[in-house]
């Protein structure tokens, strides 16, 4: 997500802005990894305290290093907020809602009875890793594998398509077989039934009592491994052709045609022509230089 947040003033304003916002300098590298730190730290007491034993022996413990988190957090949002020129634009945009998620619940704890429910919200925190890493903005992998799903999606859709016929085929032919006392009292149980015998998960709570019953189920399973690669496959596939597309460049070599060059090579890899047009190949400039002028 692209913000154009710019500082609101100069001063102490402008560099708080460069220290909480960007991350090329020291001090802006040194308060992502202690945000990091507090964020893990503070998810790490979120799901201690959810556990009986320790929250009955360090609960007390737990409710004061979650009230300084959130002050910590406060602080933090509300110096995010002072340096920035369009406070509002930063507050509507995704970040901004994490950032206010991660320290509301805790407040409405004391102002609204009942609100204790919403602490559990406090776990979203962790998505603010992601705005500090900035994965999505800057990591290439992330956006070919992005790129990827997004070329797969149509392939993916139309196999889960078909899965869903075979699912209702075989949920419809297993409640005309089996018995409701077998647990396929519907087609839509039957289809509960169905996927979860296709993903190989197999819970138990309905199982086929017939003969026949069972020897679908085990043509089912089979099937369900023999497809299961499919949609593994269409993705990797586009992956592949991703990492292809990222590396190689699609513009023919002017001496002999040859294509899919690396972007970075500057001489064709099978008659050795200079590849970039818009500049004098600096062998033809070393022969020109060595070459003597008649006079």
């Amino acid at each position: 997500m692209n913000l154009h947040l710019t500082p609101g003033g100069e001063g102490l304003r402008t560099r708080l802005f460069h220290i909480i916002f960007e991350s090329d300098t020291p001090g802006a590298k040194a308060f992502d990894i202690a945000l990091i730190v507090a964020i893990l730290l503070s998810v790490t007491v979120i799901l201690l305290d959810s556990v009986a034993a320790y929250s009955e022996r360090y609960g007390e413990l737990f409710f004061y290093l979650e009230w300084a988190f959130t002050l910590l957090f406060s602080i933090e949002l509300m110096l995010r907020i002072y340096c920035l020129e369009k406070p509002t634009l930063y507050l509507k945009s995704f970040y901004g809602i994490v950032d206010l998620i991660a320290v509301l619940p805790t407040w409405l704890v004391l102002l609204v009875p009942g609100a204790h429910g919403l602490v559990i919200v406090r776990l979203l925190r962790v998505l603010r890793i992601f705005r500090i890493l900035r994965l999505m903005e800057f990591v290439g992998e992330a956006r070919l594998l992005l790129d990827a799903l997004k070329r797969s999606m149509r392939q993916i859709l139309l196999f889960f398509s078909a899965i869903l016929m075979v699912i209702t085929l075989f949920a419809a032919l297993m409640y005309t077989i089996e018995s409701p006392e077998a647990g396929f009292t519907s087609i839509p149980m039957s289809m509960y039934w169905a996927i979860v015998s296709m993903t190989t998960v197999g819970y138990g709570d309905i199982v086929p009592a017939t003969s026949l019953g069972k020897t679908i189920t085990m043509i089912l399973m089979l099937l369900g491994y023999s497809i299961i690669a499919v949609p593994t496959g269409v993705f990797s596939a586009q992956v592949i052709r991703s990492l292809r597309e990222e590396r190689y460049s699609d513009e023919a070599c002017p001496g002999c045609g040859h294509e899919r060059h690396e972007k970075r090579a500057r001489y064709c890899l099978r008659c050795g022509t200079w590849l970039d047009e818009h500049s004098e190949d600096p062998r033809k400039k070393a022969e020109d230089k060595n070459t003597p002028q008649d006079n």
